[in-house]
């Protein structure tokens, strides 16, 4: 693998017919432009929104631990109601939720960072990530990054579509091991809870060699695993080949032809996994056919040798972090029923 692979042409000055359509930006941008103008950055929104994300995850990840202490079910709807109704009142009691928290953040942070840094080293016009707090199971919707300038070329789209999704995964693999190390085995619990959770490959993998034998159903995950576990299925989302996500972007820069009959293909496989498994993926698919058309780059190069071997890793990388159901009712836990009974754990891991 020679520097040469991963060459890329200068960036050209703004200007012309051919360049205005050549414009194109990040799934996570805006259409705002201009190199010769740019913004001043908002370091105070960026670190609002931050401290407010990591008290609303902090909110989610201090019930998750007490929770996890007292082996009661996962968290659900009314647990988290609660955590975000009354957790306010116990400040003290958020340091608990941290662990979960900071590794959740530093995943996603990883992540947008991955597209910025490579963002930086094309010049090009980016903002910090913003991050999105939400009273939500995670306590947060992601986050995101801003980018402002044009991208000419598919080597360039196809860098700053990758980054992203490699960095955050460098991050939540040992973040997933050590919270699984930490995890530990209560026959049944995934039948307790008011949600079923998915199980990805790699969290599969993972379960098998550190607890041999066990069925993931009696593995009660610890917060770390847990904000790993939302890691995967946001890495996973985010490289669907469809439109202008990550994904998106990697099949562009490879197949620019056949871009907009995968799209079609995977809206109609979201529409069919979420009738089958997570009705969660019909709202996918109706936001992403909002998105589905990707703006035209006019560069007829290839993107070389190399990086058709990176897009194959992320392939693996998608499909070790893909389940087509993340989330599913319990069907053995009546709606609106309180778990209040503790459970004795059979095993813990050393």
């Amino acid at each position: 693998m020679s520097p040469e692979d991963f060459a890329t042409e200068p960036v050209p000055a703004a200007g012309g017919a051919d360049l205005e359509r050549a414009l194109v930006e990040d799934d996570d941008s805006s259409t705002e432009s201009g190199r010769g103008s740019l913004p001043r950055p908002r370091y105070w929104l960026h670190a609002a929104l931050l401290l407010a994300t990591l008290c609303t995850t902090s909110l989610v990840g201090s019930r998750m631990q007490q929770d996890f202490t007292a082996n009661l079910p996962p968290l659900g709807v009314e647990e988290l109601w609660d955590a975000f109704v009354h957790g306010w009142s116990q400040p003290l009691a958020m340091l608990g939720g941290l662990p979960f928290s900071l590794t959740l953040l530093t995943i996603l942070m990883a992540h947008e960072l991955g597209h910025y840094l490579t963002c930086l080293r094309y010049g090009l016009d980016a903002s910090l990530p913003y991050f999105l707090p939400a009273p939500v199971l995670t306590g947060t919707f992601g986050a995101f990054i801003r980018i402002r300038s044009p991208i000419y070329y598919k080597r360039t789209l196809f860098d700053v579509a990758v980054g992203g999704p490699l960095a955050g995964f460098v991050f939540l693999l040992p973040a997933l091991a050590i919270g699984l190390s930490f995890s530990k085995v209560i026959p049944g619990i995934a039948n307790e809870g008011s949600f079923r959770y998915g199980v990805p490959a790699l969290l599969w993998i993972l379960e098998k060699a550190i607890f041999p034998g066990v069925p993931s159903s009696d593995i009660y995950l610890h917060p770390v695993a847990r904000a790993a576990w939302i890691g995967l299925l946001a890495t996973a989302w985010n490289l669907l080949p469809i439109g202008q996500l990550d994904g998106g972007h990697v099949v562009y820069s490879l197949v620019r032809s056949r871009h907009k009959l995968l799209t079609w293909i995977f809206l109609g496989l979201l529409v069919a996994m979420g009738i089958r498994f997570w009705r969660g993926w019909l709202v996918w698919a109706v936001l992403l056919y909002f998105g589905r058309r990707h703006p035209v780059i006019v560069d007829s190069s290839a993107i070389g040798p190399a990086r058709k071997k990176l897009a194959w890793l992320t392939l693996a990388i998608f499909l070790l972090c893909f389940t087509p159901a993340p989330l599913e009712e319990n069907p053995d836990v009546e709606s609106g029923q309180t778990q209040a009974a503790s459970l004795t754990p059979s095993c813990i891991t050393p």
